[in-house]
């Protein structure tokens, strides 16, 4: 009884880790399809990064990611925070110029 805990240990953080990467791999592949079909102009329009370096590093990513590297890795926290920055800021923007109404 007394070598429950870490047998238990191991199955709680194999659950943490699938659920992490179920969650890098939808931020990921989402903010990759949505670069992949945004036109290239709103990119340029913005001041960012040009439509093809972000479609390269969030694919680059995802790949890696995949491969087996895990969302715990250095790529795979890269990748995470990657997505988030097309999503939270990338993405908004394009919508407004989309819409010209803006986000309120």
């Amino acid at each position: 009884m007394a070598y429950a805990a870490p047998i238990f240990a191991f199955e709680v953080r194999s659950v943490i880790e699938l659920i992490l990467l179920v969650f890098a791999l939808v931020i990921q592949g989402v903010a990759l399809v949505h670069a992949v079909t945004q036109r290239g102009d709103g990119f340029a329009a913005l001041g960012t990064l040009p439509k093809g370096g972000w479609v390269a590093i969030l694919a680059v990513c995802l790949l890696l990611t995949l491969l087996g590297f895990g969302p715990i890795s250095l790529f795979g926290l890269i990748g995470i925070a990657a997505g988030l920055i097309y999503w939270l800021d990338v993405r908004p923007g394009l919508r407004d110029l989309h819409d010209g109404r803006g986000s309120w």
